[in-house]
């Protein structure tokens, strides 16, 4: 390591100092009103309990779906059914004797063991034996719905505001996920479960950038992680709620109704400034910033705030927008169609995985909501690893790691015999644990790598992919009855593909936040010895801000 005095040092600083101001502007701003005060605290808290009702529906049919024991239920006894003495005893799940040495369907429906699952949807609507596959798919319905609202609500986020999404997607979830609870039947059913995955896509991500965008460069790894512990809080609350309301109709009733709630106290959150000023709307930024200024006990420096000053301040990312933006500003320019491509392929990897296992607990030989606390509460071991991994060692090879070595352990699961039911569970839950680091990786890395005018659209599509894995991941488990070795196969190699796609991202590692493509694009043209950012850790950066005048 160089001397303190070294010329090399001295040049480092300047230009350190010289890049801050200039690639860092909103982030001067943010230093004056409270880079981490009152307000940032209270806003990712309010953000983060809705969070944990998300798992819940995500996982939901876990529980509401789950199979109980049945058995075909006995013919009539007046014999006018098949014949023979009408006794009508059952042959295994599916078919029952019809007395004269032949067996039938069960075409009087079937009884079910209630002793663990008072009521779920299978057992409402005999989704068994020959109809077993509306079960899977249901959640893959479910999963078309978030990728639709993904496409629909991400876009309109980036339009109309992070604040106005967030708002109605609450609404439309609270509404269609009570409907939910009364569907009379399983079309209907499945048309509610739609729109309620639209609604879940659309406040997910509209929370993510209004987390982001709020919080200075280097909290963000552990605010997402923090975001990330609620979802897996999540996983674990919904063992217990669903223990303790066997019933699927009241079950998904008590996950639905609190969303209520989260809309009312909503009207409190603050809109992200940074998408206000890029917008044209730079007064209701000042006012914003003036209010969080107050909120953090600095009253005197946000009423310095000017419309004038703010756009002073981001006078290069205004001259760099353009009227609108689209899809097609993912893939116009080169350096942003890569990261597009590359983040496309991690998205849907990990969803795809992630899902294969997590929506098959009761394949484990064990009690459901014992593997379910499990799968949560491996995530808080595997999440702490990460988001240090995030902050001291990079977001490229964090994420490289949590895939690799998912997949592995999903393969592995392969060549372990059945009768080791404890190592294959073993297995199972290091796999979840890396895919669920996976996708703190990736939420993370998505908005740091998308600049502003498109970052709400760019996540939106990368959890697009994510919901095209979820929605493929139970029709790949459905050929599990013919093939059963190519679903685990398919599960493990997906995410060994993607952590080789995640080689080819930039890092980002103490990198601010970009606002324009440009921004983006001139990054990647810059060699790395010319960007000391990625070495130098970002909280002196942080103190020269807060020396200017």
């Amino acid at each position: 390591m160089l001397p303190e005095s070294s010329g090399w040092d001295q040049l480092r600083r300047e230009r350190e100092q010289e890049q801050c101001l200039r690639a860092m502007p909103f982030g001067a701003v943010l230093v004056q009103v409270g880079a981490l005060g009152r307000f940032q605290l209270l806003q990712t808290v309010l953000l983060v309990l809705p969070l944990l009702l998300m798992a819940s529906h995500n996982l939901l049919q876990n529980f509401t779906a789950a199979v109980p024991p049945h058995r075909c239920r006995p013919a009539p006894t007046n014999g006018s059914r098949g014949g023979g003495n009408g006794t009508g005893g059952t042959v295994g799940s599916c078919l029952r004797d019809t007395g004269n040495g032949s067996t039938e369907g069960c075409a009087d429906g079937w009884e079910y063991d209630h002793s663990t699952y008072v009521a779920t949807i299978v057992t409402e609507w005999d989704l068994v034996c020959s109809y077993r596959q509306l079960r899977q798919m249901a959640q893959s319905i479910y999963m078309a719905g978030v990728l639709v609202g993904a496409l629909v609500l991400g876009g309109l986020s980036d339009r109309f505001g992070r604040k106005a999404m967030l708002m109605w997607s609450y609404l439309q979830l609270a509404v269609m996920g009570t409907c939910t609870a009364f569907a009379p039947n399983y079309a209907t059913y499945c048309v509610l479960r739609f729109a309620g995955g639209m609604a879940l896509s659309g406040f997910g991500l509209s929370i993510a950038c209004l987390v982001v965008e709020w919080i200075p460069t280097s909290h963000r790894a552990v605010t997402v992680a923090i975001t990330g512990f609620a979802y897996t809080l999540g996983q674990i609350l919904l063992a217990g709620v669903a223990f303790a309301v066997p019933h699927w109709r009241h079950l998904q009733l008590t996950v639905s109704l609190p969303f209520f709630g989260f809309l009312l106290y909503s009207w409190w959150l603050a809109e992200s400034a940074r998408w206000l000023v890029l917008s044209g709307r730079a007064e209701a930024a000042v006012r914003v910033l003036q209010r969080v200024a107050r909120i953090n006990g600095r009253k005197e420096e946000g009423e310095k705030i000017t419309v004038e000053i703010l756009r002073s301040h981001m006078k290069e990312e205004l001259a760099g927008l353009k009227a609108s933006y689209s899809i097609s500003d993912l893939v116009r320019t080169p350096v942003i169609r890569r990261i597009f491509c590359c983040l496309s392929i991690v998205w849907f990897s990990t969803s795809f995985s992630y899902y294969g296992l997590a929506m098959d607990l009761q394949n484990f030989g064990v009690s459901i909501y014992l593997i379910q606390v499990i799968f949560g509460a491996v995530d808080f071991p595997a999440k702490v690893v990460v988001t240090i991994s995030l902050s001291y060692i990079g977001r490229r090879l964090s994420l490289a790691v949590a895939l690799f070595v998912a997949g592995l352990a999903i393969i592995a699961n392969i060549f372990v015999p059945t009768d080791l039911q404890t190592l294959r569970t073993a297995l199972a839950v290091l796999g979840k644990g890396c895919l669920s680091a996976s996708f703190n990786c990736v939420f993370l890395y998505t908005t740091e790598l998308y600049p502003t005018p498109i970052r709400q659209t760019g996540l939106g599509f990368g959890s697009t992919m994510a919901r095209v894995g979820g929605i493929v991941a139970p029709l790949v488990k459905m050929l599990d009855e013919s093939y059963p070795l190519l679903p685990p196969a398919v599960y493990g190699v997906f995410p060994v593909v993607a952590a080789a796609v995640a080689a080819f991202l930039p890092e980002t590692l103490n990198m601010p936040l970009p606002d324009t493509i440009q921004e983006v694009e001139s990054r990647a043209k810059r060699k790395p010895k010319e960007d000391p950012k990625e070495k130098i850790p970002l909280e002196p950066q942080e103190k020269v801000l807060q020396k200017e005048p």
